[in-house]
């Protein structure tokens, strides 16, 4: 069964949506809006899915944060130099 509703959304979320009509990735907009509805609601939040993975495989080591932590710096730093460059 089908229930029609009027809801109110973004110009830009229209705006995706009708792309994705348009390029075939969706039957209508109708049917992208229930797929991202019915996604969110399958979805799990990431403090879960986090939490879940240190259950079963253990916290990651000093070294591994380190790491990312390092990465994150690194990628931080692109991001503010192009922001810069486009200035």
């Amino acid at each position: 069964m089908t229930i029609r509703i009027t809801v109110s959304l973004p110009d830009e979320i229209v705006h995706k949506a009708q792309q994705a009509v348009a390029a075939g990735q969706a039957a209508s907009v109708s049917a992208y809006v229930a797929d991202a509805i019915s996604e969110k609601q399958h979805g799990v939040p990431l403090g879960e899915l986090l939490a879940a993975w240190d259950a079963e495989l253990g916290r990651p080591s000093d070294e591994v944060y380190a790491w990312a932590e390092a990465e994150l710096d690194r990628t931080d730093a692109e991001w503010a130099a192009q922001r810069t460059a486009k200035a």
